[in-house]
């Protein structure tokens, strides 16, 4: 076993390797590009969806209010008729990026001090790189993707959008291996 705050340094380091990884990723490849295609008459769709004036949050168009609505023949015939949506209605306005790095370089944080607390539990002090990089690496991997299948599954986010977030959270998690391999205490 091996005292977790003895382990602060990786987890630091690997949330900046990690930032920066996913800053090439997304900026520099090309394999995110096209996964939110463009609405079908997008200006339309906007003028007719402003007047609502919709705050920022999470819905689902149709929405029964209970399971016995679910039944009824009207919400099956909204079902049928469509569309059929979960939205997300962000802010309106300009978005700066600040709040969103802060926030994913904490997120990055919190898979390294969870994949640090399971490699601790796990490994000695003087561990050997390889047993580390299995440990941390499983973990962080679980942390980057499995939530994402879920969104795929419920909420049809598509498979390619799916696979390519898997992916990268492959990448992020063998980067953050390699960091807490080269860091382990010894």
């Amino acid at each position: 076993m091996t005292e977790l705050s003895s382990l602060w340094l990786p987890i630091f380091v690997s949330a900046v390797v990690v930032f920066i990884v996913s800053s090439v990723i997304h900026m520099v490849l090309p394999w995110h590009k096209g996964e939110y295609p463009k609405v079908p008459d997008e200006d339309k769709v906007m003028d007719a969806l402003r007047p609502f004036n919709i705050p920022p949050g999470e819905y689902m168009t149709p929405r029964a209010s209970s399971t016995k609505e679910m039944k009824a023949p009207e919400f099956k015939e909204k079902l049928n008729k469509g569309p059929v949506m979960i939205l997300t209605v962000l802010p309106t306005g300009e978005r700066g990026m600040g709040k969103y790095f802060i926030l994913w370089f904490v997120y990055s944080l919190v898979v390294g001090l969870f994949a640090a607390y399971i490699a601790s539990r796990a490994l000695p002090v003087d561990a050997h790189y390889l047993q580390v990089f299995r440990f941390v690496g499983a973990s962080a991997f679980m942390g980057y993707s499995f939530a994402l299948w879920q969104m795929h599954i419920w909420y049809h986010k598509t498979f390619r959008s799916t696979f390519t977030a898997t992916l990268d959270g492959l990448i992020y998690a063998l980067f953050t291996a390699g960091v807490f391999g080269w860091l382990w205490p010894r």
